[in-house]
């Protein structure tokens, strides 16, 4: 899952740890001590106060008679000195967290990097400030007016003394006006910043706590540290940890990629392929994952979206045929080829495979994007940005937030039932190769739509019971027909003013009964056992792991949760239901008569099935590994039966579900 538009805060659990490790490492460089450390800062002061005089800018010692004298400013300078840097530091660092994400990523790095540097030079280099050395002339403005809790009196006197060079406070200064001179540009920030710099860099050496050289030395540091960490145009944004999570469980035997069928009415449009590659072209700004490819793969860090200008059209929009005479069952085999070839990661992920050749005069075209692009919902919205008419952008209704304390109980209680659901009792075979079966139904939806409501369920609830009934007629064990299927039932968590990118979507799992039970029965179970998931918390819980939780883990931790929990051990397959368009659609001019959802098998599972409303229509797509079915249009053909058993038993009227309306008016499962 992403933020969908949203830029994406880093965790702030994360943050703050990272911020107690430089601290830590503060703490261990000011405890470390030898023999002779003291005398030897002091040498070093006194060289540098030497070296200034050669050079005649020992500015210090004016600067330090002229506010000795002044009780007042000498007061304000010590406080100045000791909180000023904190709070301006602190304060854009909060800033750029809550307001610009992106930014604060180089921000948080630059300011590490200047205090690791620095505590660097601490511990190799110390340096006492001039207002501990004896025999130079300065006065210790803190001492003379016992200004309390300032830097260097009694409150603080665990500070590290002996780290003058270079000076921390002015890098930080320096930083903070680097920082805001690159992304707050308005004159009277500026001048603030300019301000602040000029006045700290006053302090520093009128209080006798630094050299102006130490001064210089904390600018370079802080220059430095700032330039180092800036990332590059070209650098690109990194993948979400939710985006990632699809690259780390792919492997050749499951790949991970996302898309649909859409069938074309073509007879009037022999040059398609170059067509549909002229509409792509045209909405290319778009779409920007479509336009980016993946970086070089590292071990130990999440890749990033990278810009790839050249495009290989040849490769995203090819043009295969078939024998008319063949009919879908070339088409479906086509789909199962494609769909198990992995998309490679040097160029975008994504292609538009057009078929010509059907029997009707129709032809297709086979959407693929890689699930780390996008998830089913995202997948509708990528092809929904080339289809025509343009469907208008839905303003959002009113967002139900849960309050904090409703969201920590709630995934809290969810974390919990993610705990208990226990794994399944047994597995179904797989090949352990990408072979696929691919298969499609088509039902109106009005139909499904009635079935649920003479029933009291919903059309998910339908759409399970379809699902565990056809498999049951289609197994030939009958000692593994009267087992259960957990299925993994994904829902989506879509913000309506998110962008098609990225996944947004979370699972709870059910078990489907596969024992010999009319299917009414099958469907009173069903329905009885989503309704104890629909409260909520599971969701949200996956949702925190999914987004929160992994975003804090290294890439290695990351993967192997992603290979322990996604796969065989959990589930056994994954049922999705998705809301499409309800008119009519074209492509390139030609109208869309059907789009059947393509998704990816999770590792070791052989079964995965997608339902997607389209234009009054519930488009099924059926993915099957061949060690459990060798035809997936058998299983597609079993499902239409378990629904027409349904309607022949189905009760006069309507049934009102216990915890709400009968039928899910966009189809989508899981709503």
């Amino acid at each position: 899952m992403t933020t969908g538009g949203k830029p994406e805060r880093p965790p702030w659990v994360r943050e703050i740890a990272i911020g107690l490790a430089v601290f830590a490492v503060y703490a261990v460089v000011t405890s470390r001590d030898w023999p002779g450390r003291r005398e030897t800062a002091m040498a070093r002061s006194r060289q540098i106060f030497d070296l200034e005089r050669a050079l005649h800018i020992d500015i210090e010692p004016a600067l330090n008679r002229w506010l000795v004298p002044h009780d007042t400013l000498r007061v304000i300078a010590n406080y100045e000195y000791a909180t000023t840097y904190i709070v301006s530091a602190l304060a854009l660092i909060f800033w750029l967290y809550w307001r610009r994400p992106p930014v604060y990523r180089w921000a948080r790095n630059s300011f590490v990097l200047v205090n690791l540097l620095s505590i660097a030079c601490f511990a190799v280099y110390p340096v006492a400030p001039p207002r501990l050395v004896h025999g130079l002339g300065f006065v210790d403005t803190v001492l003379l007016g016992q200004t309390w809790g300032s830097w260097g009196s009694p409150l603080v006197s665990h500070a590290n003394e002996l780290a003058a060079m270079p000076s921390l406070h002015f890098a930080w200064a320096v930083w903070v006006s680097v920082m805001l001179a690159a992304y707050a540009g308005g004159r009277l920030v500026q001048l603030a910043s300019a301000v602040h710099v000029g006045v700290t860099a006053l302090v520093i050496m009128a209080t006798a706590n630094h050299y102006l050289l130490d001064a210089v030395a904390g600018a370079l540091v802080a220059l430095l540290c700032v330039a180092v960490t800036k990332p590059s145009p070209g650098r690109g944004e990194r993948v979400a940890a939710a985006d990632a999570f699809f690259l780390h469980v792919e492997s050749a035997a499951a790949p991970q990629q996302v898309g649909g069928l859409a069938l074309l009415d073509s007879a009037d449009r022999p040059d398609l392929r170059d067509a549909v590659e002229g509409v792509v072209r045209a909405h290319l700004h778009e779409m920007p994952r479509f336009r980016q490819r993946l970086s070089a793969p590292s071990r130990w860090r999440r890749p990033r979206w990278v810009d790839h200008p050249d495009l290989d059209w040849a490769w995203h929009v090819p043009e295969r045929q078939v024998s008319a005479a063949d009919g879908d069952a070339a088409l479906h085999a086509l789909v199962a080829e494609v769909a198990a070839t992995p998309l490679p990661r040097d160029r975008p992920m994504w292609r538009f495979v057009v078929v010509t050749g059907l029997s009707g005069g129709r032809a297709a075209v086979i959407v693929l994007v890689h699930h780390a692009v996008a998830d089913g919902i995202g997948t509708v919205a990528h092809a929904l940005k080339v289809f025509e008419p343009a469907l208008p952008v839905q303003a959002p209704g009113p967002a139900a937030r849960l309050g904090r304390v409703r969201a920590a109980l709630g995934t809290a209680v969810g974390l919990a039932q993610l705990a208990t659901d226990g794994r399944p009792a047994n597995r179904y075979p797989t090949s352990a190769t990408a072979l696929r079966r691919f298969g499609t139904l088509e039902v109106p939806l009005d139909t499904v739509r009635s079935l649920a409501r003479r029933h009291g369920t919903r059309v998910s609830d339908v759409l399970l019971t379809a699902v565990a009934g056809g498999l049951r007629r289609m197994l030939p064990d009958p000692d593994q027909a009267a087992s259960r299927l957990r299925v993994a039932v994904t829902l989506t968590v879509r913000d309506p003013t998110s962008t098609a990118e990225g996944n947004s979507t979370a699972a709870v799992m059910t078990d489907l009964p596969l024992g010999p039970l009319p299917e009414a029965e099958r469907l009173a179970g069903v329905a009885a056992s989503c309704r104890r998931l629909r409260t909520g918390t599971r969701a949200i819980a996956s949702r925190f792991v999914m987004v929160r939780l992994a975003g804090l883990l290294p890439a290695p931790v990351h993967a192997w949760f992603a290979r322990t929990v996604y796969g065989a051990r959990f589930f056994q397959a994954i049922v999705s239901n998705m809301p499409g368009p309800p008119i009519q659609l074209s492509l390139a001019g030609v109208p869309i008569i059907g789009a059947h959802p393509i998704l990816p098998l999770a590792p070791g599972t052989p079964l995965t099935v997608g339902a997607l409303g389209w234009n009054g229509s519930l488009c099924i797509g059926i993915s099957a590994d061949p060690a459990l079915l060798d035809d997936a249009d058998e299983l597609a053909a079993s499902i239409g039966g378990v629904l027409d058993e349904l309607r022949s038993c189905a009760p006069d009227g309507s049934v009102t579900p216990a915890g709400g309306p009968a039928a899910d008016r966009s189809g989508a499962a899981g709503r």
